[in-house]
C-alpha cells in the first residue's frame, strides 16, 4: 500500500477526526479510503448511466418486462 500525506486546514482535520470518532473508523486513513471508494462508485454509476443514455432503447419497461427480470433473478438464487 502506498502512502500519501495530505495537508488540511485545522477545521477540516477536526471534521475528519470527528467523523472517525463518531462513525467508528479505525483511523483517518480508513475514513479517507472510504470517501475515495464512494467517489469511485459515483463515477462508475455516472459512466453506466451515460452508457445507458447513449445506447439504443431495449424495449418497453412495463410490468411484463419487470416480471421477466424477477423470474430470471429467482432462477439464479442459491437454494
Amino acid at each position: 500500500m502506498s502512502t500519501m500525506n495530505v495537508s488540511l486546514p485545522e477545521s477540516q482535520k477536526s471534521f475528519v477526526d470527528q467523523q472517525v470518532a463518531e462513525r467508528g473508523y479505525a483511523s483517518s486513513s480508513e475514513y479517507i479510503r472510504d470517501l475515495i471508494r464512494r467517489e469511485q462508485d459515483t463515477h462508475k454509476l455516472r459512466d453506466l448511466l451515460i452508457e445507458g443514455m447513449n445506447s439504443p432503447p431495449a424495449g418497453v419497461a412495463d410490468a411484463e418486462y419487470f416480471e421477466e427480470l424477477r423470474r430470471r433473478v429467482r432462477e439464479h438464487e442459491p437454494s
